[in-house]
């Protein structure tokens, strides 16, 4: 009984700051499908961790090398490959995203590591076991966040997913991490200290996140629309993108031009569609699937096959294609359950 108790004050807290996360986003972006599968990755990751980490204890001659350097390193770094993941699917658009994804991940580890941790701490002061808990609960959870949200800002400040964007957020994560098990501090003033600074900087970044997604909404709806008026009107030549398209036009089949022209008019109306259900969700209005909709998803998935590479690439600077815009569409497909 004493086990379950631990168990349940060490997560409770924790658990609950994930559900404040997401209670706080007010686009309500993520399914608890998903975060429910990100918490059950998470426990994976410990499990897998427990067995690298059990082999290199037993061969290494000093174990305190292991706690304080390697088992961080490869902590974090198996902790990142799903946020990363996600990343590279597109199913991480804002800043909001990757603080829950990466606290459902860290959250998930901490659940199966303070689990095997009861077997060591031979202490049953239910008071020193909650301040261990919360501690490493805590300190999963934001490291992992951490690493996810400086990751998709520097994509999205440099528009580029190379590999050395990943590594500053990985760096940060790994010291915290390392500092953390170096236990400078008592565990009091180490888990009190997350405790102050962890929700502080979650509200930083969650209200740069949502004046972010507001001024791209606001900005990309208003171009959006006129481009797509133009084309309606058929005056698209006359505007400086459809000169722009006009230049390449010659160098490719009529077809081929055709089906650029048709991606680029169903990628604007689709696109207005998809700040249309931002805005929905934000004001808690029900989303509606309609079998139009469908259809153009469906169409324009086959006109991106249809026109290739080249054609994407020649379209880019018209739609401007910056991450926010690569993830709408994947939060549109899966809006209509269309992979």
């Amino acid at each position: 009984m004493i086990t379950i108790v631990k168990i349940c004050f060490s997560l409770f807290p924790v658990l609950l700051f994930l559900l404040v996360l997401i209670i706080l986003d007010s686009y309500k972006l993520l399914k608890l499908r998903s975060i429910l599968k990100t918490l059950l990755i998470g426990c994976c990751v410990a499990l897998l961790c427990y067995v690298i980490n059990k082999i290199f204890f037993k061969f290494s001659e000093n174990p305190d090398n292991i706690t304080y350097y390697f088992a961080p390193l490869i902590e974090e770094f198996l902790k990142a490959l799903f946020p990363i993941y996600l990343i590279k699917q597109k199913k991480i658009g804002f800043l909001v995203d990757g603080a829950i994804y990466g606290f459902a991940i860290g959250a998930g580890f901490a659940f199966v590591e303070n689990i095997y941790y009861l077997h060591y701490l031979l202490n049953n002061n239910l008071f020193i076991w909650i301040i261990r808990g919360f501690g490493t609960a805590f300190m999963h959870g934001g490291t992992t966040a951490i690493f996810t949200m400086i990751t998709v800002y520097l994509i999205e400040r440099f528009n580029s997913e190379k590999f050395v964007i990943f590594l500053p957020g990985y760096l940060i994560a790994f010291i915290l991490h390392s500092f953390f098990n170096h236990f400078y501090f008592s565990p009091m003033i180490t888990t009190v200290s997350q405790l102050l600074l962890l929700p502080i900087l979650m509200m930083v970044i969650f209200s740069r996140s949502e004046k972010g997604l507001q001024n791209w909404m606001e900005t990309g709806f208003i171009t959006d629309v006129m481009l797509l008026e133009f084309i309606k009107k058929g005056k698209f030549k006359e505007t400086k993108a459809g000169k722009y398209l006009d230049r390449f036009a010659k160098r490719f089949p009529g077809e081929v031009v055709m089906d650029v022209l048709c991606y680029l008019r169903i990628y604007l109306e689709l696109s207005i569609r998809s700040k249309g259900f931002l805005l929905m969700k934000e004001a808690g209005m029900e989303i509606i699937i309609d079998t139009e909709l469908k259809d153009k998803v469906k169409e324009l998935s086959y006109l991106e096959k249809s026109i290739g590479k080249a054609g994407k690439s020649i379209l880019a600077p018209l739609l401007h294609l910056s991450k926010k815009d690569l993830w709408q569409m994947s939060f549109l497909k899966e809006s209509v359950n269309i992979e």
